[in-house]
């Protein structure tokens, strides 16, 4: 091949140049009308009532969890298999993550698992839309509900998945997305929680501002933080946001043309998505069959980056990683070490698809 395809690349496409140049030469950098703006407007796009947004899709699941009031003694349900924000922000609050084995096909959290993992001291469960696909959201808030516990969404990888139509981030109690440079939207870093409780969205947004009580400068009521966003950024979203639908239809374009390549080959699985589900797949992702191949899932990562194509591992689960002290996950061990993210941007064309799909076959064992 005669050049490289990364494993992603923002597509910038819109009015991001002008609106950051006007964001600019307002003098307004920090705080402005942007992020007035994208938070209304992505707000009323999910289908919440409010939007807060926030410096990262990390510090918006720890301003998540303080605004929930969870703390030093209580319990949260986080799957085995995800990126490690929702766990390492549980231990910031103090609390002690229970970590959750996934269903083997869809890779999302195993909603029989959580409902045996919840007890006096579970305050909130953490449903992690795992590379687009969207968990069991009836039965996670059935839960929730009958045991008076918070649902905290996290859909860093699923902006704009749909389950039974409505939007992912649109069900829990509160409900975290990212922008950071490779996800679906875009504003090199950022995040947002959205949620329908007003006194929710007020605590997030003293947290979010050093504790400052709001319309009381210098007057600090909680110890807070400087998670806020900056216009420059939320300038960059908001472009983003006015050509979502165009997103969508290639992230769902490259998605299919993958499917198409792969998902007869012998070795290769894709996540089973739900006929309730209308995914928008951040990355696409298939667990191999070691059997089928010239080597192991690394080696196959090794051999595509001779051959100029990017690829990423799976998440380590929990349970592998020392400092986590999680119990055995062998659903999540099993995905997790089979599992390749193949480049999934937006303008990656149909060709260059075919081409990482030869190049994977290639690597392939001919069998009888």
């Amino acid at each position: 091949m005669d050049k490289m395809i990364p494993w992603a690349k923002p597509y910038l496409f819109g009015n991001e140049k002008d609106f950051i140049l006007d964001a600019l030469y307002s003098t307004w950098i920090s705080g402005g009308k942007y992020v007035e703006k994208f938070e209304r407007d992505f707000a009323r796009l999910i289908g919440t009532k409010y939007a807060v947004t926030a410096s990262s899709g990390t510090t918006a699941l720890h301003l998540a969890l303080l605004a929930a009031g969870i703390g030093p003694g209580d319990e949260v349900i986080v799957p085995g298999f995800t990126f490690v924000a929702p766990a390492n922000t549980v231990l910031q609050v103090g609390a002690k993550p229970v970590y959750v084995d996934i269903d083997p096909k869809t890779w999302c959290i195993d909603v029989n698992e959580v409902e045996k993992s919840i007890t006096d001291k579970t305050k909130a469960i953490i449903p992690v839309h795992v590379y687009g696909n969207v968990c069991e959201m009836e039965t996670l808030m059935k839960i929730a509900k009958d045991k008076g516990i918070y649902l905290i969404e996290d859909v860093a990888e699923a902006v704009f998945s749909r389950y039974r139509g409505r939007f992912a981030g649109s069900f829990g109690d509160l409900s975290c997305f990212s922008f950071q440079a490779t996800k679906t939207i875009t504003m090199g870093e950022g995040g947002a929680v959205l949620t329908n409780d007003e006194k929710l969205r007020e605590r997030m947004n003293i947290l979010r501002n050093h504790g400052m009580r709001e319309g009381k400068k210098y007057w600090h009521d909680v110890v807070g933080y400087n998670y806020r966003l900056t216009n420059l950024q939320a300038a960059l979203g908001c472009a983003q946001l006015e050509n979502a639908d165009k997103i969508i239809a290639e992230k769902v374009r490259v998605h299919k043309k993958y499917f198409e390549n792969l998902s007869d080959v012998p070795g290769i699985d894709f996540q089973h998505i739900s006929t309730e589900v209308e995914p928008v797949i951040w990355a696409v992702a298939i667990k191999i069959n070691q059997e089928y191949f010239k080597g192991d899932r690394d080696f196959l990562i090794m051999e595509l980056l001779k051959r100029d194509i990017e690829t990423r591992p799976g998440f380590y689960p929990f349970s592998v990683m020392p400092l986590y002290n999680a119990k055995p996950l062998p659903n999540a061990e099993s995905v997790g070490k089979n599992i390749i993210s193949l480049p999934s941007y937006p303008s990656l064309s149909d060709d260059d698809i075919d081409n990482i799909c030869n190049q994977l076959k290639s690597l392939m064992i001919m069998k009888e």
